[in-house]
């Protein structure tokens, strides 16, 4: 017999599939090669993925499910290998928001890999949430490096909800966002290693347990706890994604003259240009740098957006 479910937990070449809405997790696995058109990653089935399944009796775990066809995506997250090979992969898929989960201190964020996973939600048509974690901290200790946070994308105009999963300060507010984009909804939940997400995640729904870990203190940076791509029921609605902390994120199949395309606040400013095209970096009457020694672009993001200049010249040379 055959059906169609929702991947809810990618386990290397195990897989648990449930039909959502419904939220009953049954046992599948590959069955051969699956192979998505024009995809290059290295997981064909990932976590959100409307699958098609065939199985002989009920599944079980003696019995599971077998997977027999990927369903066209409505979106997803993918990232490249941060080294020299094209290897890419994707995080997750027919995403409804993302909620990138950062920190200012513990670790010490770095604005170019936020920015770069910000680029690529707005590539595949992805909403996009800042979750700024630990900021009872940050108010007390840096205030100035919180204000400073709050204008360089308050300017880009992504909203930015502040959490202490300490606390429990913002956690309605998020659960409001979840609940924005449906009840039935799927939010996938990333950032870097030791930013709390999976705190957040509990502190959400205690309910739920995933991985907590803590911070190395000898390089704060978060240990890896998470090493599984899993997908929760919210009792206040939704369903959110966990994945793996992350250390890196390259950009995939983009186009240097396409990257200024997918920061919002550069694609008010450049119809402006005297010169079209303009790459926004040395030509005469550009608008966007103008706006940047104007205030209306941060230099921040400007020098974001320079950075991914510069890899695509590394990944194609």
């Amino acid at each position: 017999m055959k059906g169609q479910a929702t991947v809810v937990k990618n386990a290397g070449s195990h897989f648990l599939l449930s039909r959502l809405p419904e939220w009953a997790p049954f046992p599948a696995v590959l069955k051969g090669k699956i192979r998505l058109s024009g995809s290059e990653a290295t997981n064909p089935v990932a976590v959100g993925d409307l699958v098609t399944y065939d199985y002989s009796e009920e599944p079980s775990l003696t019995h599971p499910a077998s997977i027999m066809e990927v369903a066209d995506r409505k979106n997803y997250v993918i990232r490249r290998s941060t080294n020299l090979s094209r290897q890419s992969h994707v995080i997750a898929a027919n995403l409804d928001r993302v909620f990138i989960v950062v920190t200012l201190f513990f670790p010490e964020i770095k604005l170019p890999f936020l920015d770069r996973i910000l680029l690529t939600c707005e590539v595949y048509g992805i909403p996009a949430t800042i979750v700024l974690n630990k900021v009872d901290i940050f108010r007390k200790e840096f205030p100035e490096q919180l204000s400073d946070f709050r204008r360089i994308y308050g300017t880009a105009g992504y909203p930015v909800i502040e959490t202490s999963a300490l606390t429990g300060e913002g956690m309605e507010e998020l659960k409001a966002a979840i609940r924005e984009a449906g009840d039935t909804s799927v939010s996938l939940f990333t950032g870097e290693s030791g930013v709390g997400k999976s705190s957040i995640i509990k502190a959400l729904d205690p309910n739920l347990n995933p991985k907590v870990g803590d911070i190395s203190i000898a390089h704060l940076q978060g240990k890896h706890t998470t090493s599984l791509y899993e997908m929760y029921p919210l009792s206040s609605g939704g369903f959110i994604i966990d994945s793996p902390g992350l250390r890196g994120f390259g950009l995939v199949d983009l186009k240097k003259e396409e990257i200024c395309l997918y920061f919002p606040e550069m694609l008010r400013e450049m119809r402006n240009c005297r010169f079209t095209p303009c790459t926004h970096t040395h030509e005469p009457g550009c608008a966007v740098k103008q706006a940047v020694d104007e205030g209306r672009i941060s230099n921040e993001r400007y020098n974001s957006y320079l950075g991914m200049l510069e890899e695509d010249k590394k990944f194609r040379a």
